[in-house]
């Protein structure tokens, strides 16, 4: 081991050396500076330890700037663990300490893994053997493992000497007073398990692990005279807000051969450790930091909140262990005459000046000042002072809304307030990246409110669909492969280019799979693997498939080994078909692999084929995420072969795991680029910021709440050490350094209030502390409001302000501090209270909602076109969907607006029973098949011939099965019987009716020129098909006569055998007045199953007028919804030709709005209607009762003309 001897260069000597500093900017100045003055050797490498990657790049930024060094070369950083290993090998000998420990956390996973099943026979485990008991995939087995490693490398850093009495077989614990003590007899097993696993690692490496070579280091380091050559010669340690006391006993042990600079940020310049609980733990000898003299020694628990401050006192144990442990190293008479100053404490509010809010509570956190002792001692803050905000918000969204507008107000009004000034953290960045994309990404680079931004612990948009495919394909043994599924992965632009789609193919494959009648599963083997009978192949894709694939040989064909062609493939995107089959042939192979343990090194395999079947990188992020995927799997196996794990592994093992270490994101490059920075509170805490944004801040989400596990003996009462790490009390401490940290502004925003019912919801319960020592300790000034500047002056984007007496923000006249202080925020982006008034503390600059102002409606205004579409050409179609629903009428074919789900979730499940509209979509084929057997009246049901149409009825159901359309098994048998019946009975009324028109003819035109004074002329064109006639060799025929017949497979008599059911005459109505109207002598029949409604003849000139009278109404109809619909209208003038008014509303009002109970009624099921008359009261009393005019004009005729036949 090569070795260096003391260095001699002036600034190089050894030692320690403790700077302490309440402002991190001060102590990155004096690093950089004696950096810059020290240099060291060309090819020396300056080494920093930090905490954070974020903490390192806001260093090397410093170091790079032109009043630095110039540069940032020939610099690593390193986390204090690293590091402590580095200077374990650089002591101890590289050559005998492997590179990684045997005992680091990743290998003490696998090391517990593998020996985990062979501790169930021993009864001093039998409290982890309860835990894995049924344990059929490992998953209990490896959740276990990684809760022990997490424990036992917690014990190597906090407890080495722990683990050195167990390894020793001495079962004993030394307590935080320093007694020994027996471990209790519930926990025994904990010292047996850490033999056990010693025991199994190679004799070679057995005593490396950092419990066994602290000890050793520490005193190898005492006698070594000349400083290794791979430590280097200078170990700077900045920003980092906690250290284990073995990490400062390492590095107090390497100081007299390198030159060791530790930066310690101490938010107090007295001594503060004795504020807290635990003191007389820390034994602190000295101190180099007095206590402040108004403070009485020793100091009683009780009198804490009288002499001290309740804010350190609250949240700083963390900082106030580490800075304890470090006064145990601390001996600055030999290093003081190095540096100016040592104890860089400087004010925040300059003498004889008056600061603001957040920094009067930095200065008295700085000067360990108690709150106030009375209300008089308060003192005053300006009205005008917004230094600590607290933003209520309903949601997520809305509080990053709400942070664009404060932040857009700070740039406008802050001096010199630049994007790469503000950061803005959460406790759960994950949960508002989307958000966030969503708020400041959608704005392009030319809006003047564009904010540039960078979210730093959150991977990419790109990467993020990659990754979820990953995990999808991973998941497929549990996945149903549902239509969704597949489709979810097509979406992914390289799991699209491996096979050779383009996005362009997406909505015809999404026609083919509906058509196809695919709903869930692979193949009839993987649907098994559900529970389900092993030959249920209908609706799986490889059912899909074959339909597709033969429907492409042999087209409109019949059905080939029971399969039924699908024979809407073919053209030129035909090829899709193959492309489809070859992802599901994938799919198989892997879903077949996947179901197999394996050992590791298979896995690993597994895994890089799935990669390389399934994704064609291209672009950078995409490469990223493969790579990392590459190192992950490399770093796996390298730990399981050092922990020599010998066992094969199930699936969900591995996948957690992989998931796991490819959910672990680095801060991203662009981190301090330049941009509002987004992140979690941990890479960037204690940076300074001119404006700290805290989001998030909910109870219960920060703190975070992570309580020990039963078996840590560390959270047993009386094992407790300072310097123990705890996450509430890092999160304590975090928020504290987010509050110093802060130059001019401190943001906190929280979700406040219920989305639902605007009901209060409780903030994180140090927002609660801090609104508490605040409202303890200072007043608002008295007197008038400052004022506002004008909107005129206000630069663009314009502010605008608001009052906001809706969403509960107090008054500024008479309103105490905190209420001046928060800001609840209305429910959405455009609440009025934001356009009320530009002197308020509510204001958006989202000019998109200005068009609001100044349209406040008590009713909702009724929409129309001033210019509505001009109509000179008709079918009969838009006037029968006119009549059906006037308002979907309306948004459909005058706005081009649609509600309709056309999404596939629909498609995810097969069917076990018909909906709804199966006795319209598939009767209709049953229909046809029936009508097209019967050639003659004879065949049909009932007339005494053979039963072919009854025969093609079930044959189309039978064939309807083999599509996927039917349910499987006996549900698809009753479905068939349930569809059939009602077909089958209306096929025997028809046939009836075939006698008295026995034959068919060829549809029949319809050519209307209509003129109505006032409106430009309209044709009215169309054919009427279906059409049966008389015998025309019936020698007592004068004239043909024509029949034509609709049918309704729902029953349409009520109990006493009248017409119930009217309005599903509507499309038959209208084509039997257009045929009547061009003198055709026309009857028209609605069949059902019960019943045949009929249309007889009318006369030319009546049927014209009728005609003319529902034009006219469409005329309007084209401007605006007009209040009515078919089934309300028909149920209203059916009851009023009873003479009955009030029951004729009262039946419109059920069939519109439901009864109250078990019916919801049309509205119900309508989002048109919902929309546009979201009551029946709305409806009733729209443009002054319009509603009974339009019925009667639309709807009377047609329930006055229809009569009951058969």
């Amino acid at each position: 081991m090569g070795t260096q001897p003391h260095d001699s260069r002036p600034g190089l000597l050894p030692g320690l050396s403790i700077i302490h500093a309440n402002h991190l900017e001060d102590l990155r100045d004096v690093a950089v500076h004696w950096v810059r003055t020290h240099p060291l050797g060309v090819l020396e490498t300056e080494q920093f330890i930090v905490q954070s990657k974020g903490m390192a790049q806001w260093l090397k930024l410093a170091v790079a700037a032109d009043d630095g060094c110039g540069i940032s070369a020939g610099i690593e950083t390193q986390l204090p663990g690293t590091w402590v290993w580095t200077a374990y090998r650089a002591i101890l000998g590289n050559d005998t300490i492997p590179t990684d420990s045997p005992y680091d956390r990743e290998r003490l996973v696998w090391r517990f893994f593998s020996i985990l099943p062979t501790l169930l026979t021993d009864d001093i485990f039998s409290p982890l053997n309860r835990f894995l008991e049924n344990d059929t995939d490992q998953r209990r087995q490896y959740q276990l493992a990684c809760r022990l490693a997490d424990l036992f490398d917690q014990y190597q850093v906090y407890r080495a000497d722990w683990l050195k009495q167990w390894a020793g077989e001495k079962d004993q614990l030394l307590t935080g007073g320093g007694q020994w003590v027996d471990i209790p007899p519930q926990h025994a097993w904990q010292a047996e398990l850490w033999r056990r696993l010693r025991a199994r690692v190679p004799a070679s490496l057995r005593n490396i692990g950092r419990s066994d070579l602290h000890q050793a280091f520490l005193q190898k380091a005492s006698d070594t005279r000349v400083r290794p050559e791979i430590l280097p010669p200078r170990v700077i340690v900045f920003g980092i807000s906690s250290l284990p006391k073995q990490v400062l006993e390492t590095l107090y042990a390497v100081s007299h051969l390198c030159q060791v600079l530790l930066f310690v940020n101490n938010p107090c310049r007295h001594f503060w450790a004795d504020i807290i609980e635990d003191r007389e733990l820390l034994r602190i000898d000295h101190a180099r930091h007095s206590g402040k003299a108004t403070m009485p020694t020793p100091l009683d628990p009780v009198d804490v909140y009288r002499h001290a401050n309740p804010l350190l006192a609250a949240w700083g144990k963390q900082g106030r262990d580490y800075i304890g442990l470090v006064y145990g190293y601390d001996t600055p008479e030999t290093y003081r005459k190095n540096f100016a100053e040592i104890d860089l404490f400087r004010d925040v509010i300059a003498q004889d000046t008056r600061g603001t809010l957040l920094h009067e509570i930095q200065q008295a956190i700085l000067d360990l000042e108690p709150s106030a002792p009375d209300n008089e001692s308060r003192r005053p803050i300006a009205r005008g002072d917004r230094t600590i905000t607290f933003q209520v918000a309903h949601s997520r969204q809305r509080e990053v809304e709400i942070l664009q507008d404060q932040l857009l107000h700070s740039f406008e009004t802050l001096d010199n307030l630049l994007p790469r000034d503000v950061v803005v953290m959460t406790p759960d960045i994950e949960g508002y990246a989307p958000h966030i994309e969503a708020v400041f990404g959608n704005l392009s680079l030319d809006d003047p409110r564009f904010i540039p931004f960078t979210i730093a612990d959150h991977p990419g948009k790109k990467s993020v669909p990659l990754v979820k495919a990953l995990e999808r394909l991973l998941h497929l043994p549990d996945l149903r492969m549902a239509a969704r599924d597949l489709m979810d992965l097509l979406e992914v632009p390289a799991f699209q280019r491996r096979f050779g789609f383009k996005e362009t193919d997406l909505p015809r494959l999404f026609q083919w799979i509906k058509g196809a009648g695919i709903s869930w599963g692979l193949n009839k083997s993987q649907r098994a693997s559900f529970g389900l009978p092993p030959d249920l192949d209908q609706t799986t894709w490889a059912f899909g498939l074959n339909r597709m694939l033969l429907g492409y040989a042999v087209g409109n064909n019949k059905a080939w080994h029971n399969i039924e062609p699908y024979d809407e493939i073919g053209g030129l995107e035909a090829h899709l078909v193959g492309l489809v089959a070859g992802v599901v042939e994938r799919l198989e192979a892997l879903w077949t692999t996947l179901q197999s343990s394996a050992c590791p090194e298979r896995w690993c395999l597994i895994l890089r084929t799935l990669a390389r079947d399934f994704f064609e990188p291209v672009d950078a992020s995409e490469r990223l995420v493969l790579n990392r995927m590459d190192q992950v799997l490399d770093d796996w196996l390298n730990a399981c072969t050092q922990a020599d794990l010998d066992q094969e592994l199930t699936l969900c093992v591995v996948r957690d795991y992989f998931l796991e270490k490819m959910a672990v994101q680095g801060v991203s490059q662009k981190f301090l680029a330049g941009m509002v920075n987004f992140g979690t509170l941990m890479p960037m805490r204690a940076i300074p910021f001119k404006v700290v944004c805290l989001l998030g801040m909910n109870d219960g989400a920060f703190p975070r709440s992570h309580p020990p596990l039963d078996f840590d003996l560390m959270a047993e009462p009386g094992m407790y050490r300072p310097g123990d790490r705890s996450t509430r009390e890092d999160d304590r401490y975090l928020f504290l350094e987010a509050l110093l940290s802060a130059r001019e502004t401190f943001y906190l925003s929280h979700v406040g209030r219920d989305v639902r019912d605007n009901g209060e919801r409780t903030p994180s319960v140090l927002v609660g502390q801090l609104r508490d020592y605040i409202d303890a300790g200072w007043t608002l000034e008295p007197g008038c409001a400052e004022p506002e500047r004008p909107e005129s002056e206000c630069s663009e984007p314009e502010r605008l302000g608001s009052e906001c007496p809706e969403s509960g923000q107090p008054n500024y006249e008479g309103s105490g501090l905190l209420d001046h202080l928060t800001t609840i925020h209305p429910l959405q982006p455009f609440g009025r209270a934001y356009f009320s008034s530009p002197e308020a503390p509510l204001f958006t600059y989202a000019q998109e909602w200005r068009n609001c102002l100044g349209r406040r409606e008590d009713q909702p205004r009724e929409e129309f076109l001033e210019t509505p579409p001009c109509v000179d050409a008709l079918t009969l179609s838009p006037l029968i969907g006119f009549m059906k629903n006037p308002v979907k009428f309306f948004y459909n074919h005058c706005l081009s607006i649609r509600f309709d789900d056309i999404s596939l979730e629909n498609l995810d499940h097969e069917p076990f029973a018909l909906d709804l509209l199966a006795p319209f979509n598939l009767g209709a084929t049953l229909l046809s098949a029936g009508l097209a057997a019967g050639v003659s009246p004879e065949l049909y049901p009932g007339r005494g011939g053979p039963c072919v149409v009854e025969a093609a009825v079930v044959e189309a159901a039978d064939r309807l099965t083999r599509t996927g359309e039917l349910p499987m098994a006996g549900f698809g048998t009753l479905a068939a019987k349930n569809l059939t019946a009602p077909v089958i009975a209306m096929l025997t009324r028809y046939g009836s009716l075939a006698e008295r028109w026995p034959r068919a003819c060829d549809p029949m035109e319809i050519a209307l020129v209509i003129e109505q004074d006032g409106w430009p002329e309209i044709r009215l064109d169309d054919w009427l098909d279906n059409m049966i006639t008389t015998d025309f060799d019936d020698p007592g025929a004068i004239l043909p006569q024509f029949a034509r017949q609709q049918f309704y497979p729902r029953n349409i008599l009520d109990k006493g055998g009248k017409l119930l059911l009217l309005y599903p005459l509507v499309p038959l109505w209208i084509s039997h007045v257009a045929g009547c109207a061009m003198g055709i002598d026309l009857t028209s029949h609605l069949i059902a199953p019960d019943a045949v409604a009929a249309f007889h003849p009318l006369d030319k000139a009546a049927a014209f007028s009728v005609l003319m009278d529902i034009l006219t109404v469409f005329r309007q109809g084209l401007a605006r919804p007009l209040p009515v619909t078919a089934k309300t209208g028909v149920a209203y003038v059916a009851a009023l030709m009873a003479k009955d008014e009030q029951r004729a509303k009262n039946d419109a009002a059920r069939v519109y709005a439901g009864d109250g109970f078990n019916a919801r009624g049309e509205l119900g099921y309508d989002p048109y209607l919902q929309r546009t008359f979201p009551d029946f009261d709305a409806l009733w009393q729209a443009r002054d009762n319009f509603f009974k005019d339009l019925a009667a004009t639309l709807y009377l005729p047609m329930v006055q003309a229809v009569e009951r036949e058969g």
